[in-house]
């Protein structure tokens, strides 16, 4: 069985494969001052509940954003689980040609993305991904990842709007009623849904004319689910598109050599 971690800036996705078949996903936050031993603790936990035994888990794979938590979660796989993780990075086999300026500038869970989403699209395709940051990855025809937006991500916009408005309290981000606010709890959720619905279809309009084809348009991440119905451009969600990712990029690399627990190069 496979292991896949995806390390967020606000969760860590835990994935276990057999095969091509995900069995089981847990997250944990993404706790800085939390050492190897105590996600190793917690990880083990988290499987043992869903009836993973730990010396089943045969390989590794890890993408990570926060390059604090990068080599806890290294060691985490070799103390809980004692194999050599590969870490998505520079001189990982992508199978994906990057256009971006500086390749190396590119976060390591767009690319993951990016990979799932050729996959599934046959084609070019657009990924939004709800995280902490709202993102848009564009791909090619030809698979080669080409660049994409950044925005900030609706928990930090409406945190925004909460801390810096005197008179507005934090709301449960959920669908509202109707668009039209009766009240400041739902104003602010429509803003902040609606709104944010408004943003995807606007920026993926723009894309698709910058780029002169037409994109299938997949999204992931946490809010994916509330506000994807919303949108005219989103056809697809995949809550697990990122540990598919992480699998498909494992399978190209298993041949690779690995004197490391990271893999270096360009």
């Amino acid at each position: 069985m496979l292991l896949v971690v995806d390390v967020g800036n606000t969760n860590i996705s835990f994935g276990v494969f057999e095969g091509t078949k995900l069995l089981h996903h847990v997250r944990s936050e993404s706790a800085r001052s939390r050492t190897a031993d105590e996600f190793a603790v917690l990880v083990r936990q988290m499987l043992a509940l869903r009836g993973v035994d730990p010396d089943l888990i045969d390989h590794a794979i890890i993408a990570s954003v926060v390059p604090t938590l990068t080599d806890t979660m290294v060691e985490l796989v070799r103390r809980a689980f004692r194999r050599e993780p590969l870490v998505v990075g520079p001189g990982i086999k992508t199978g994906m040609a990057i256009l971006y300026e500086n390749p190396r500038e590119v976060g390591a869970d767009r690319i993951v993305n990016a990979v799932a989403a050729y996959e599934w699209a046959k084609g070019p395709v657009i990924v939004v991904d709800f995280g902490t940051a709202t993102t848009f990855d564009c791909v090619t025809p030809k698979g080669e990842y080409l660049g994409g937006v950044i925005t900030p991500g609706v928990h930090i916009s409406a945190e925004a709007l909460f801390s810096r408005a005197a008179r507005l309290s934090r709301v449960e981000i959920t669908l509202p009623p109707k668009v039209v606010g009766r009240n400041p709890v739902h104003s602010m959720q429509s803003g902040i849904v609606y709104g944010y619905a408004g943003l995807v279809d606007g920026l993926c309009k723009r894309l698709v004319a910058e780029l002169g084809y037409t994109c299938r348009i997949v999204a992931t991440g946490g809010l994916a689910r509330l506000i994807a119905p919303l949108t005219e451009s989103i056809e697809e969600v995949d809550d697990d598109l990122t540990l598919t990712g992480l699998r498909l990029l494992y399978e190209r690399n298993a041949q690779e050599p690995r004197a490391s627990a990271r893999t270096e190069g360009a």
